[in-house]
């Protein structure tokens, strides 16, 4: 189970109205650990043996097991619904995955919004790049498109 350090899940959705060009969202750390990485891995039906088989995974040449593709897409949307609120919609995610993740090196996303706009029948569109990095670099940088409530923006 991951947990959140310096913030927690917003309880509301942010209102449109109130989110600017240039603002960052609230950064989120990720404690990966082996537990993450397998849980992730099966949660995902991903079996490949380098998700969870250490032994495995340094006959492949990595020092360890590593954090699949579909968990690490998964906690992008967590920290783009975490900040935003439980009502947002992920309408568009682009991930370049870098680094590998291995487990005891935490992941810290960090991000902006980088445009705004209202789409059909008054839905609220954030643009937002982001970035989660560890120790060794970029883990997955990316952009996304989030959609807030319609009546957020109904003046």
């Amino acid at each position: 189970m991951t947990t959140v350090n310096s913030r927690t899940s917003r309880a509301t959705t942010l209102d449109w109205r109130d989110i600017k060009f240039g603002d960052e969202v609230t950064p989120l750390e990720i404690p990966v650990t082996a537990t993450v990485i397998v849980a992730g891995a099966i949660a995902s039906r991903d079996f490949m043996p380098v998700h969870h088989d250490p032994e495995f995974a340094r006959k492949q040449g990595s020092p360890n097991i590593f954090m699949n593709i579909l968990t690490t897409n998964g906690l992008c949307v967590r920290f783009l619904t975490d900040w935003a609120g439980p009502e947002t919609m992920v309408t568009k995610l682009a991930i370049r995955l870098g680094v590998p993740a291995f487990p005891n090196d935490p992941l810290r996303f960090t991000g902006s919004v980088t445009g705004k706009s209202e789409g059909a029948d008054g839905e609220g569109l954030v643009d937002i790049a982001f970035r989660g990095t560890n120790s060794l670099g970029d883990h997955v940088s990316g952009t996304a498109t989030i959609s807030l409530l319609e009546d957020r923006i109904v003046a």
